[in-house]
């Protein structure tokens, strides 16, 4: 395993599935306390419910100290620079957990400390959501090489990590964005190489009908993201038709899951009701966060 998990690349194909083992173990209840008299610090620049929870919970299941500082209390780079909050917190916790905006933010902290760093989210990767789907998506699949993924919506920070974890687990994500919305070219590159040596593949187009043909799992994210409200009306107009609803699922292939990352917006990306459509997984998926995580800070500690 690496020293930190700033990117999904940051881990090696060949960690995924040892991981996610991993995570299904503990949330069997076979955990211990591997993590007893270790501190974890939880910076978050941005609010959460679900990754401040699971982070918290996990950590505390290992037997470990969660440490919360929210928005206003740390100030990364305005009240204090980023280095030395991060010589401080590595001289008295173990690792230390960080959702923030910039991924530059998570570089300097890194380059700074000497503790691992987790990026818990930032505007260009959301790695911990994506190692959390793939344990949804083998717990239901069964298998994580060869699962087909049709991800529709925007090309954003949910979508780039997913095409890391899908291509490196040897899956086949295929994502459909309106123009102006497509993940960019230097990401898919990335996420093909990464996924070479697995025979994982990432594919791009503009229909979301083609998309779901034959796809094992149909997943979706927000059409505005956190700092992009001003855009809300205007994404909602590029978006039109990009809807996740049961006429999409059934031209899915037989027994195609459902999945969202949450908080989901009914009547915008998914219809009212679909987080509880019977193809729907998206509370497992939240759960989830709780288990791959724990999993990870284990491995990285």
């Amino acid at each position: 395993m690496p020293s930190n998990f700033l990117r999904f690349s940051d881990i090696s194909p060949t960690d995924i599935k040892p991981t996610i083992q991993r995570a299904i173990e503990i949330k069997s209840g076979n955990h211990g306390k591997s993590l007893a008299g270790k501190a974890a610090v939880l910076l978050f620049e941005k609010p959460s419910l679900r990754t401040k929870l699971s982070f918290w919970v996990g950590i505390e299941k290992l037997g470990g100290k969660p440490v919360y500082f929210g928005p206003d209390e740390v100030g990364l780079g305005k009240r204090e620079p980023v280095a030395d909050v991060a010589r401080v917190v590595s001289r008295m916790a173990e690792i230390v957990i960080i959702r923030t905006f910039a991924q530059a933010v998570l570089d300097e902290f890194a380059a700074a400390g000497t503790i691992p760093v987790v990026n818990a989210l930032s505007d260009f990767e959301h790695p911990c959501q994506a190692l959390a789907d793939l344990q949804t998506i083998y717990e239901h699949c069964g298998k994580l090489a060869g699962v087909r993924v049709a991800y529709i919506g925007d090309g954003n920070n949910v979508a780039r990590s997913l095409a890391y974890a899908v291509a490196g687990s040897g899956g086949h994500l295929v994502i459909a964005s309106p123009a102006g919305f497509e993940l960019d070219r230097d990401s898919l590159a990335g996420a093909s190489n990464y996924g070479a040596e697995m025979r994982g593949t990432v594919d791009q187009l503009r229909s979301p009908q083609d998309a779901v043909k034959g796809a094992d799992i149909v997943y979706t994210d927000v059409w505005a993201s956190m700092g992009q409200e001003a855009e809300a009306d205007s994404r909602k107009a590029a978006f039109a038709g990009y809807q996740v609803n049961p006429e999409l699922m059934a031209l899915a292939g037989d027994g195609a899951k459902f999945m969202h990352d949450m908080p989901a917006h009914p009547g915008e990306e998914v219809s009212e009701g679909m987080l509880d459509h019977p193809s729907s997984i998206a509370f497992d998926q939240a759960e989830n966060r709780l288990w791959a995580q724990a999993a990870l800070v284990e491995r990285l500690l």
